[in-house]
């Protein structure tokens, strides 16, 4: 029982969720999810990192076409609440292998942030990931996901289905087969 207990008291917030090839929910396919909150008790809530929209929030919403965050770009950030948007940033301030997390951030908010630090990755998301109380912990068990830490550098480097495809490949090598077959294999 003291496993058990030690498993459940760890939270999961901070980290990416990379799912695997296996995860065909085409909410959840191929994608990966920052956790911003987490908790057994409390569920999960996350966006995805993976799915831009190709177009800014000045585009998507014209009121903030001349404001400091209408160059931010949109992604899908998951399927709850997709006529909402979500500010988000990041910044790794000296130690790159820990990240400063902006979640939920007003337009004021973000407006000093981006005034505040040069060095600030921003994204706006429509809509959010959540998992109730315990969910994503029976998920984990069921092998559904992935657990990553936050990287600085995959983040710079990839966008859309190469992220997914770098980080499930770099966690798991073995899984190339999976992450490379196509999504209908009749069309090979």
């Amino acid at each position: 029982m003291r496993d058990l207990e030690d498993k459940e008291s760890n939270t999961y917030a901070g980290q990416l969720l990379v799912s695997l090839p296996q995860l065909h929910d085409p909410n959840f396919k191929h994608s990966v999810v920052l956790l911003s909150m987490h908790s057994g008790e409390e569920g999960a809530m996350g966006v995805i990192l993976n799915r831009p929209m190709g177009r800014t929030i000045g585009e998507e919403y014209p009121q903030f076409q001349f404001s400091k965050i209408g160059n931010i770009p949109v992604y899908e950030g998951g399927p709850v609440g997709r006529d909402q948007f979500l500010l988000a940033a990041w910044r790794w301030p000296s130690d790159l292998h820990s990240f400063e997390l902006f979640f939920g951030a007003t337009e004021e908010w973000m407006e000093e942030l981006l005034d505040r630090y040069d060095d600030l990755e921003v994204r706006c998301f429509m809509g959010h990931s959540g998992w109730s109380p315990r969910q994503l912990e029976r998920e984990l068990e069921q092998m559904a996901w992935l657990v990553s830490p936050m990287r600085f550098d995959l983040l710079r480097e990839h966008d859309g289905k190469d992220l997914w495809k770098n980080l499930t490949l770099e966690i798991n090598p073995d899984l190339r087969i999976q992450v490379d077959s196509p999504d209908d294999p009749s069309r090979n």
